[in-house]
């Protein structure tokens, strides 16, 4: 699938800010499921642009404005095509979910089977995660238990929540918007010692105003699998990975600090256009 991306953040200050630094994660990686044709990012006031690799080898843009500014206007143009894997066998058994401890104690997948600042595995999780997978005894069909679970036990509900709701206060009010869906899986299945990240990326079947989220599974001698529990599907080529980490603090799209006023209005618009 081909995309045509174009993703706009603006800022209004009800009083000039200054002394701006920001952090941008809006430039999609490329992977064996997706290729990144050309990518470009703008901002408004004017400034020069620096970025790195970060942990999980996110592309991460960073840019200050020190003079006063009473907007600042952040815009990526992407474009990109997805090819990924063919989806896994919904009925395939995969591995021993009693074995996925011993595979998840290598060193690279500590972050993934852990608590992180939005998710937890507290005993009530680990609970919950049981009643989930019920009688699933593989990994691949526990996870897809649980996915299952959250996309039935959560309501979607816009704006019922923000970017930085915890799991548990998801949980406790039943509904939320798609990163709450991520976290609570991600919840449910580290507390079962199965090593699961957050992705951040655009979803092409929404007409959406912002970024979606999911989640990728690790499997052992098959890799990491992307799930939607929001709506409850596999990730196929409709979804374009744009970072991942262990939650949204990881991967936000925008983020840093400025000295001046907290009255200010955030607009975020993102036009998506794809071609098979």
């Amino acid at each position: 699938m081909k995309w045509a991306i174009v993703h706009r953040t603006e800022y209004r200050y009800a009083t000039p800010a200054k002394e701006s630094f920001n952090q941008v994660r809006l430039q999609p990686m490329n992977t064996a499921e997706q290729t990144i044709e050309s990518f470009q990012l703008n901002v408004a006031p004017a400034t020069k642009l620096q970025h790195y690799s970060d942990f999980y080898a996110n592309v991460v843009h960073h840019f200050e404005i020190l003079e006063p500014h009473p907007n600042l206007v952040i815009e990526s143009i992407l474009q990109a095509r997805t090819h990924p894997a063919a989806a896994l066998d919904e009925e395939a058994t995969v591995f021993p979910l009693e074995r996925i401890g011993e595979a998840a104690r290598s060193l690279r997948f500590h972050d993934f089977v852990n608590p992180s600042k939005y998710v937890d595995v507290e005993p009530l999780t680990w609970r919950l995660a049981l009643d989930a997978i019920d009688s699933a005894t593989d990994t691949w069909q526990a996870v897809q238990a649980i996915s299952r679970f959250v996309h039935g036990h959560l309501k979607y509900v816009s704006s019922s929540t923000s970017v930085h709701t915890h799991m548990q206060d998801v949980l406790a009010q039943r509904q939320g918007v798609c990163q709450d869906f991520a976290h609570v899986t991600l919840g449910l299945c580290r507390a079962v010692k199965i090593p699961a990240l957050y992705v951040s990326g655009y979803l092409s079947t929404e007409a959406a105003s912002a970024t979606h989220a999911w989640v990728e599974v690790f499997l052992p001698e098959i890799g990491w699998r992307g799930l939607d529990p929001t709506h409850n599907c596999q990730v196929d080529q409709s979804y374009l990975k744009i970072a991942v980490g262990r939650d949204y603090a990881d991967v936000a799209p925008v983020s840093g600090h400025y000295k001046g006023t907290q009255d200010r209005k955030m607009d975020v618009a993102v036009k998506i256009e794809t071609e098979q």
